[in-house]
């Protein structure tokens, strides 16, 4: 029978996690959802906690990560190595993460019954199926309105090459409002990006001014544009309108501020931009680094999405995803080694997980298809209890045998390691006061600290 444990949300900041940001330029549109929690403070401290999620887009294969089946013909071509925790194997095309092993938590026993890519990634993402006219939030709205600070220049939730196709609605701040929406870094995947693309792709859209255009100019535009908008809603003092004007006028705030040098990679010693791997996800993860030393309280890294493909290996199953694994392993192991060497990784939860799993037999194509009833998600860093595994599933991987995990299970764990009550209720679109997480969820106690 498990338990609900009572743990204290009361967390100190330590002197590290008091940083300067640095230089900007300037903002437009595309930055303009979560300006509006923006302010004019230079200095800000970091946050209690951060969340870093290493989202897998397209359902990665638990048989050929973390869940591998040696010997049965279910399993495969890939061989199982051993990790720094005696007794638990995981892939061989994972050998920095084997060697980080005593930092995560592997759930083999998740269950749900969403085999669809777009309901199962609302699940996954905002805790709930999609029910209109309901906007439920998605995990990185409702982690930046619960750690977020209003007062810090640098938004409280960053998504990095997101590929929402599947469901635009499972990456939005829904009834949180646009004050919670992400920043998106890169070149959203919706746009066509190739998993390819190089890492200076990993840019702020419309940041610095255009080419050519002088700062004088560029105050000059600013104030008529600044005058226009006061006697705009000077005359319409409708909410949309001074909405507008407000995010406006802290992107003006921010633009003049020195914060948005952290997305300066450049920054960064050539030796360590390596080590994560030079490609736009290794990349997104030294990002992740950055802005979470900086105190923002959620960061997004998706791997995947490629022409709607990443992790949905229907063909090609192995080929796939050795080639993510090869992506996927240096950014992630050297993003943990690196929190941890700075002090960060008992304070930053990290999060893999994709939509669902992949089928345990292996089709006519050499693929896997869809397959919900039994896969895995890794928990690691602040508040998990490293160094385990739970659950099982059976011989041949189709069922789970031991301690089945549903998603809000997991999604109040994240929660709970956060220091967020996931029982928390916020006021819906509709006027109904809504769960963060499922009122059946119950955390995993035996992987919280």
């Amino acid at each position: 029978m498990r338990h609900r444990k009572n743990r204290s949300s009361s967390l100190e900041l330590s002197r590290r996690d008091l940083l300067r940001l640095s230089t900007a330029g300037l903002v437009t549109s595309a930055t303009l959802p979560w300006l509006e929690s923006a302010a004019d403070a230079a200095q800000q401290p970091a946050a209690r906690r951060s969340c870093i999620l290493l989202w897998m887009n397209g359902g990665p294969s638990q048989m050929d990560t973390f869940d591998l089946k040696p010997g049965h013909e279910n399993g495969g071509s890939f061989q199982e190595i051993a990790t720094s925790v005696p007794g638990i194997k995981i892939s061989e095309h994972l050998p920095k993460v084997a060697a980080m092993a005593e930092h995560l938590a592997i759930i083999r026993s998740m269950s749900t019954k969403e085999g669809d890519h777009g309901r199962a990634t609302h699940l996954l993402r905002n805790g709930y199926l999609p029910q209109p006219p309901v906007r439920y939030p998605t995990l990185g709205s409702l982690v930046a309105h619960e750690l977020g600070d209003p007062l810090a220049e640098l938004p409280n939730f960053v998504s990095i090459a997101p590929f929402r196709n599947f469901n635009p609605a499972a990456y939005g701040p829904g009834f949180l409002g646009s004050q919670y929406a992400p920043l998106i870094v890169g070149q959203d995947n919706n746009a066509g990006a190739e998993e390819g693309a190089p890492e200076d792709d990993l840019t702020v859209a419309d940041l610095a001014p255009p080419e050519g255009v002088g700062s004088d100019t560029v105050g000059e535009r600013i104030d008529m544009l600044a005058w226009l908008n006061n006697r705009f809603v000077s005359d319409h003092a409708a909410p949309p309108a001074v909405g507008y004007q407000t995010a406006y006028e802290r992107a003006i705030k921010l633009m003049r501020s020195k914060a948005a040098k952290v997305f300066d990679l450049d920054e960064e010693p050539a030796e360590v931009r390596e080590a994560y791997g030079r490609n736009r996800f290794g990349q997104g993860c030294l990002l992740a680094r950055r802005l979470v030393e900086r105190g923002v309280p959620f960061v997004e890294v998706t791997l995947g999405g490629v022409n709607s493909i990443g992790w949905d290996t229907h063909t090609g199953n192995f080929e796939t995803v050795k080639d993510l694994s090869g992506t996927l392993d240096p950014a992630w192991a050297t993003l943990m080694s690196e929190l941890d060497a700075r002090g960060l990784l008992e304070s930053t939860t990290i999060v893999w997980m994709g939509e669902f799993g992949r089928t345990p037999k292996i089709n006519q194509n050499t693929g896997r298809d869809h397959y919900p009833a039994a896969w895995t998600t890794v928990l690691g860093g602040g508040g998990i209890r490293g160094g385990q595994v739970v659950g099982r599933t059976s011989a041949d991987g189709t069922t789970v045998e031991d301690r089945k995990i549903s998603v809000p299970d997991l999604l109040a764990t994240v929660c709970t390691a956060l220091g967020i009550d996931p029982m928390k209720q916020n006021v819906s679109n509709v006027g109904r006061p809504i769960r963060i997480v499922d009122t059946d969820a119950v955390p995993i106690d035996e992987v919280l600290l």
